[in-house]
């Protein structure tokens, strides 16, 4: 009787040690969400974040809606940090044309790399460089024909990404000069549905994060142009301060954690 009483406490004293030790491990595991920018997310977090795990046990959560979406949900408190891939100020701006809404102020950016912009068109495209201002009439409608870019004959469709969309705000701004898209430009929610769009129509013409023309089954699809370079920077961006679990994210990607973004 004795003995089993014995038995009994140690079975209890065990499973008492190994419940306290899930407290623990649940206590030290942090949770970080993300919102925005899929560049920043396809290029930099989702590659990265088993890696950051196993460095600071930090979860990541990932939603990919856009730089402006995600600047929205960051200052509605839905995520610890918004994923953006253009200067703050602009980012605040995509917010508003995704919104309508102003941003809060005390926003503080957290650059973690720079990202290109590449444009693409169908692999049946026969013109192999463009300049920045048949760039800007091919997407604002001065230019309608392939013809008067160098190419064959046959009318422009424009592929672009959605309104709040980092990658559309800084190619209106840097290339179009801040001039509209032509009249019946075609927008897309991702931005593998505008690789696709753009694979699928000889006449067409997008400009995507040359991150994701590198991931798997892309770059076939499409033709990349010689163009003058587009960069932007991918970063965070917090309220105030970052947390010290987004600190330890950013940190980590500008440290050994660079390895993991894709180029």
């Amino acid at each position: 009787m004795g003995m089993k009483r014995g038995v009994s406490g140690k079975k209890t004293v065990l499973l008492a040690a190994v419940l306290a030790l899930g407290v623990i491990h649940a206590a030290q595991a942090e949770t970080v969400k993300l919102h925005g920018s899929t560049t920043v997310q396809k290029r930099i977090m989702e590659p990265g974040k088993d890696a950051l795990k196993k460095a600071t046990s930090i979860d990541l959560v990932l939603v990919g809606n856009g730089t402006g979406n995600g600047l929205e949900d960051l200052v509605n408190g839905k995520c610890d940090a918004s994923m953006a891939s253009e200067e703050l100020a602009d980012a605040v701006a995509s917010m508003k044309d995704a919104s309508g809404k102003e941003a809060a102020a005390g926003l503080t950016p957290h650059i973690i790399t720079t990202d290109v912009i590449k444009v693409i068109v169908h692999p049946s495209n026969t013109v192999a460089k463009l300049s920045k201002e048949q760039l800007k009439g091919l997407h604002n409608g001065s230019i309608a024909n392939w013809k008067d870019a160098g190419g064959t004959d046959q009318p422009v469709i424009v592929i672009t990404s959605h309104l709040g969309s980092a990658t559309r705000k800084v190619f209106q701004k840097e290339v179009m000069d801040g001039t509209k898209y032509v009249d019946g430009a075609i927008e897309v929610e991702t931005t593998r549905k505008e690789i696709d769009n753009v694979s699928h129509f000889p006449e067409a013409i997008g400009a995507v994060s040359m991150g994701f023309i590198n991931l798997p089954g892309n770059r076939e699809k499409i033709k990349i142009v010689e163009t003058p370079q587009i960069s932007r920077p991918l970063m965070l961006i917090t309220k105030g301060e970052a947390s010290p679990s987004v600190k330890k994210v950013v940190d980590f990607f500008k440290g050994e954690g660079k390895k993991y973004i894709k180029d």
